[in-house]
């Protein structure tokens, strides 16, 4: 980070004067209401018989005001010195050999599980692209899944607004407006009984977008699963017969 704080000592330095005299010219500027400070600790030199020294800090908008009662003529290497203080940044450390150690094997953990997700979903679109044909029903699709009760998905997608039952003394699904052209569609049959009127029958058909939702809920275990399912999914089933 630039630096935001120069201190007395630096001022002293720059004005060629004592350090002493420096921090009274801050301490009766301060009385006045003109500057302000905080008070901070230095050593004196580098090296042996270095000791703490009180030096005084102060802003930059101080620091001229400071420069200008001590020595004006000062003013231009002001400058100069916060323009350096400002441009410095700190030097990244050198990375050690463990670093460099950490970096590759995180490089390395991050690129098998990327190449893990990448095989994960190329293995659910190749099942996907296998279990649904155009024109099928919600059961034809879902007895593809291992382990789903065929026999409650229809159910279980009334509880999700996909479908309605139109019928009051059995089951008659029809494709609710929520899921119409989005998820599902009906096909119309005429059926014509012997001896009676003909009638109009809907049958509910999946969409291909609607067969990835399903496949999706399939997969994170919302889809009524049978109680003697092995936890095998599909895809699942697959690689391990390919094995």
């Amino acid at each position: 980070m630039s630096r935001t704080t120069m201190s007395s000592r630096e001022i002293a330095d720059l004005v060629e004067s004592r350090h002493d005299s420096v921090k009274r010219t801050i301490e009766r500027l301060q009385e006045k209401g003109v500057v302000s400070f905080s008070p901070s600790v230095e050593t004196s030199h580098e090296g042996a018989g270095a000791r703490p020294v009180e030096v005084y800090l102060i802003n930059k908008r101080d620091s001229f005001v400071v420069v200008a009662q001590l020595s004006p003529e000062f003013t231009a290497a002001l400058v100069d010195r916060w323009q350096e203080l400002e441009g410095q940044i700190a030097q990244p450390r050198e990375l050690s050999r463990m670093d460099l150690i950490q970096i590759a094997f995180e490089a390395e953990r991050q690129r098998l599980q990327l190449t893990i997700q990448v095989e994960a979903q190329a293995s659910k679109i190749h099942s996907m692209e296998n279990l649904f044909k155009e024109g099928m029903t919600h059961t034809q699709f879902c007895k593809g899944l291992n382990g789903v009760n065929v026999m409650q998905v229809g159910k279980f997608l009334e509880g999700r607004s996909w479908l309605y039952n139109e019928s009051k003394s059995g089951l008659r699904f029809r494709v609710a407006s929520y899921a119409r052209d989005k998820y599902m569609t009906e096909h119309q049959t005429e059926v014509a009984l012997h001896g009676k009127e003909p009638f109009i029958a809907f049958t509910p058909i999946l969409l291909k977008k609607g067969a990835v939702r399903l496949y999706d809920l399939y997969l994170v275990g919302e889809l009524p699963m049978k109680k003697n399912w092995n936890g095998l999914f599909t895809h699942d089933k697959a690689l391990r017969g390919a094995a």
